[in-house]
């Protein structure tokens, strides 16, 4: 179970060179119900995204460099590209800031992912976070991947 939060961000964190960065691309084979590959660094895999907005099924598989590589000529739409900084939050809570590359530059989201609902529901964001669009589907990276 997937439980997370969603913002636009308007103005970077100070200091972001100071956080891990990953590297992610991702393509989606299906967006209805939603099926991405991904290359998370050196890390792949397959994911199943069931309906929804605030809370969703989440399947993760683990692929091959080469089965991705494979999936990958397969994709519909746009292959996402994004630099995603993992900066930590109060309460032992995670800020997702994905910058994104190519094409979606220069939307900057950021996601907090949470235990329950309520948590997600109690959540009080930090200064530097937009506007909530955790509840609209025009900002799901799959939406994006056919801009």
């Amino acid at each position: 179970m997937e439980i997370e939060r969603k913002y636009l961000v308007q103005q970077l964190p100070e200091s972001l060179s100071g956080y891990p960065c990953r590297i992610i691309e991702q393509g989606y084979l299906n967006t209805d119900p939603v099926v991405r590959i991904r290359r998370d660094n050196e890390k792949y895999e397959l994911t199943y995204k069931s309906k929804g907005f605030m809370t969703r099924m989440e399947y993760n598989l683990p692929l091959t460099q080469e089965a991705y590589e494979h999936l990958l000529t397969k994709i519909d739409g746009h292959l996402i590209q994004k630099k995603r900084y993992m900066i930590p939050l109060t309460n032992d809570l995670t800020a997702e800031l994905d910058i994104f590359e190519g094409d979606l530059a220069p939307l900057i989201l950021v996601e907090v992912e949470f235990s329950s609902e309520e948590a997600a529901l109690a959540f009080v964001p930090p200064s530097w976070f937009g506007d909530d669009v955790t509840f609209s589907g025009k900002y799901h990276n799959s939406t994006l991947s056919k801009l």
